[in-house]
């Protein structure tokens, strides 16, 4: 498909579930700028640092081009083929069952219904998941306990006129910053408003709350079980609405009241004080919005903190009216998109459900179908269970990378190396998962679909091609649809373009729905191709004429999709305190601002990698000390599963006992730092959600004799140091590593690491301390640097990162080895991304003047844009700190 230069094409972010609103220009030189879009009621114009970067992310480097077959190339024939062939094979020998596919919230809701009509109505089973089990399932579960429906009753826009707003496991200003930045213009328009924080960690977020509770892990249910008795006991019920509308109160009360104050506190961590000033805020707030995100999700006791939290919105009637309601905010751009189309193993298409016979008739008959999953499949922790134990003997993995971001990464990726077979559709040639394909099929990333993805408040929006498609990638949708056509399900799969599945995916939402369902939008079941290309942000429900600047609530006039048209008040019960056994810590992991998901993406983009360049562990200063580690160390995080090696961030950030590591790094970028790889496949019971939060390990330094920093055109071989981080930079690779061995010959070592040789070469050794620097130059050219310590290299890092591949004198040559090379500017650790602003930039505005964060804005313009490191940059002005090792 052929792209021409023109002006900005409407299309919609692919990173988290906001679903912020995109103005992509391709440029004549064909690059592609990237702008808010502000008609987009999403985000009205404002970008993250991620979405902001996006132009950075498209090149062909690392991408699949053409379909390869054990690593070779073949024509998209023979691998459609084969893949139709072996996984008919699988079917006849094995029954249905025997096969699966496992999806990415990353796909468009055009593949999405795709591949689960194929699965569950021409194959007959309903082992088809996504990695949005990692991230919304537990949500997904608990609003149909409550609901009846999948449904999330709020708008965006409720967090704009709620009075007290509360966060629960959810690091807004990092992981889904235009929103976060949304609530703090209201606040700064009505300063009565409230945040509430209620998190482990000391976040971004929590240092702007007005509360913060530093929650004890999986205290959620108990301090919602303490504000449902509270809001009993105080009179806070909305005892018409309770009448009305809800059913099961009095036994999710009396399970609430067997808890006193005290036992609250012992299972929360939290005092008395703190409980009653955050119980008294909400009984005396009608208008309360309670977000909530992975720190309530990723859980064995997911669901139940899900309804804990529904049950007090539901017992004070404060759920459907503006500025009300409990809301789960989504991690992916289409885990909502994802759901409408039933793409978890346990849903049926259109928010129907897998286990009621009539709504399997219902879809079977509208699909044609020669058969229909009767029950369940396997969820993704079970299904790759299943892949490891021989049931599932044909494995399709499409746009994810499951063992980076499973628990138990390790057994997860021998399970796919082991697999009798297994496809993989992806944008890139090598990633963990990729690898251990029989059969990678090349997909079309962002930029290049074309389709609808929905974000966190239900709302419908396009994303559209920019690029003109490299070599010989095809839709996730179109490669799906050939595979259902060689297995003999022509007809039914005869789509042309994704308006055709689009049509059809709204026509199932109407077919027999005369309002008992909730996803309806039957007004786009007839939409032609030029008005889908046309269509603008819509939210559902949508039964009829498509008003797009609607805003749309459910549950106001508290009629629910239960039954008997009742909400049901689920009654939970307070897991035990989570504790670790001695010398164990427990693991959290989550998010940072810059990157996303297993760094695919993010990596590609030097000023995404600026801010964090490499994988940490953050740990309280008293489990640093007991343990003998000091600032920028590198530790092993070990236990029965594996081990891993992260850089040590000493703060009090995180509560003593717990650490937190971030879930990005893998194979790619750092050698030995796949989080996964530590974490227990346990998993809700209800919901099938893996607790990623919840991982147990030992912590110890390492004693390395060699710590170095390092800038190439190259990227570093990943054999050569026992630690090594890597991150892309503008022009080259910066590298972070150790080793626990001197090497014999350092210029050797250097050279090797640097992947150049034969070029000039200069040296600076400092016997008194242990420092060896290394420059090398092809003539005048800087063509990269090693700086060797015996402690973790202290090194204005920005600066060697700017001088890389500028000309030098001879008498010039020095100042590099001195880390002040005249090309490169200290502008200290990155803060601000999307503007590249860095510590020492920012401390010089203050020097000069700047006494507040606005102040510093104008002169530097860091944190004018997404507004995600306003709290970082404030953290900057009481005192003027001193550079770190990791600055």
């Amino acid at each position: 498909m052929s792209v021409e230069a023109s002006g900005p094409t409407r299309s919609t972010c692919p990173y988290c579930g906001v679903g912020c609103g995109v103005l992509a220009t391709r440029n004549d030189d064909g690059n592609v700028s990237i702008a808010g879009d502000p008609d987009h009621p999403a985000n009205y114009g404002r970008l993250c640092s991620k979405g902001a970067a996006l132009g950075e992310t498209f090149d062909l480097e690392g991408r699949l081009l053409r379909p390869l077959i054990d690593g070779k190339p073949a024509p998209w024939d023979r691998a459609l083929d084969m893949v139709a062939e072996r996984f008919t094979q699988a079917i006849e020998t094995h029954g249905p069952d025997s096969v699966a596919f496992y999806l990415s919230g990353q796909l468009l809701t055009e593949d999405y219904y795709v591949a689960n009509k194929l699965m569950k109505g021409f194959v007959g089973s309903a082992n088809i998941d996504t990695n949005s089990r990692l991230c919304m399932a537990s949500s997904v579960a608990g609003h149909r306990r409550a609901f009846g429906a999948d449904t999330v009753p709020g708008t965006y826009a409720d967090l704009e006129l709620a009075n007290l707003i509360v966060l629960v496991g959810s690091n807004l200003a990092w992981c889904h910053p235009v929103l976060y930045q949304r609530i703090v213009a209201a606040r700064t328009r009505r300063p009565q408003m409230k945040l509430v924080v209620i998190d482990p960690r000391r976040t971004e977020t929590a240092s702007a709350a007005d509360l913060h509770l530093k929650i004890a892990p999986d205290g959620d249910v108990a301090l919602f079980l303490g504000l449902l008795a509270h809001l009993g006991k105080t009179g806070s019920f909305s005892d018409d609405y309770i009448r009305r509308s809800v059913g099961g109160l009095d036994e999710a009360l009396a399970s609430a009241c067997a808890h006193d104050l005290e036992d609250i506190s012992t299972r929360t961590g939290l005092s008395h004080r703190d409980l009653q000033q955050f119980y008294e805020l909400f009984a005396t707030t009608e208008r309360v919005v309670t977000v909530y995100s992975q720190g309530v999700n990723q859980s064995v006791s997911g669901t139940d903190k899900v309804n804990a939290i529904i049950n007090c919105h539901l017992a004070t009637g404060r759920i459907g009216r503006a500025g009300m309601g409990p809301f789960s905010v989504t991690g992916q751009p289409n885990a909502m998109g994802g759901r409408e189309v039933g793409g978890l193993s346990n849903m049926l298409a259109a928010h129907m459900q897998i286990e009621c016979a009539t709504d399997r008739d219902r879809v079977q008959r509208f699909w044609a179908s020669p058969t229909i999953a009767t029950r369940p499949g396997l969820k993704a922790v079970d299904l790759f269970d299943a892949v490891a134990d021989g049931r599932i003997r044909a494995l399709w993995i499409m746009g994810t990378n499951p063992a980076v971001s499973m628990p138990d990464a390790d057994a997860v990726k021998a399970a796919i190396a082991n697999c009798p077979f297994t496809v993989v559709s992806d944008a890139m040639t090598d990633t963990d998962t990729v690898r251990l394909a029989d059969i990678r099929l090349p997909s079309l990333t962002w930029g290049e679909k074309d389709g609808t993805v929905t974000n966190s408040e239900r709302r419908i929006s396009r994303q559209r091609t920019v690029l003109p498609t490299p070599g010989l990638a095809r839709a996730d949708w179109w490669q799906m649809t050939q595979i259902a056509r060689r297995m003999g399900f022509v007809e039914a799969f005869d789509y042309e373009g994704p308006a055709d599945i689009f049509r059809e995916h709204a026509a199932l939402s109407a077919f027999e729905n005369a309002g008992e369902r909730d996803f309806d939008i039957g007004a786009c079941a007839r939409i032609t191709t030029s008005e889908y290309d046309a269509m603008r942000p819509f939210q559902w429900p949508a039964p009829d004429v498509i008003a797009p600047t609607r805003q749309t609530r459910f549950f106001g006039d508290g009629r629910f999709y239960t039954s008997d048209g009742r909400a049901c008040a689920v009654a939970v019960t307070a897991p035990p305190g989570a504790t670790a056994p001695d010398r164990l810590l427990r693991v959290n992991t989550g998010r940072i601002r810059d990157q996303w998901h297993t760094m695919t993406r993010t990596g590609k983009a030097p000023r995404l990698n600026a801010h964090i360049a490499e994988p940490f562990c953050e740990i309280h200063p008293a489990d640093a000390a007991f343990r003998d580690i000091s600032p920028a160390q590198i530790v092993k995080l070990s236990n029965e599963r594996g081990e891993i090696l992260i850089r040590a961030l000493i703060t009090d950030r995180v509560r003593r006992g717990e650490v937190f590591v971030p879930m990005h790094w893998n194979d790619q970028f750092a050698n030995r730092a796949r989080i996964g790889t530590l974490i227990e496949a346990l998993a809700d019971p209800v919901s099938g959600q893996p607790a990623l939060k919840a991982g147990l390990a030992t912590l110890s330094r390492v004693s390395h004799k060699l710590y170095g920093f390092a800038v190439s055109p190259e990227k570093p071989p990943a054999g050569l140091c026992d630690y090594l981080a890597m991150a892309r930079t503008q022009g080259g690779w910066r590298a972070e590593f150790a080793l626990e061995d001197v090497p014999d010959d350092l210029p050797s070592f250097a050279r090797h690491l640097l992947r150049h040789g034969g070029v000039q070469e200069i040296g600076y050794a400092d016997a008194d301390n242990g420092r060896r620097r290394f420059a090398f130059f092809e003539g005048e050219r800087l063509v990269g640097a090693v700086f060797l310590a015996e402690e973790p290299v202290q090194l204005a890092r920005n600066t060697l990162i700017a001088a890389l591949d500028h000309l030098y004198s001879p008498t010039e040559r020095w100042q590099v080895l001195a880390g002040c090379a005249r090309h490169g500017i200290d502008t200290g650790r990155i803060v601000c991304a999307c503007e590249s602003v860095g510590a020492n930039t920012i401390r010089n505005a203050i020097a000069s003047g700047c006494h507040n964060v606005e102040a510093i804005g104008k002169a530097t313009r860091a944190g004018i844009n997404c507004g995600s490191c306003r709290t970082e940059i404030a953290s900057l002005l009481p005192s003027l700190q001193t550079a770190t090792a990791a600055e």
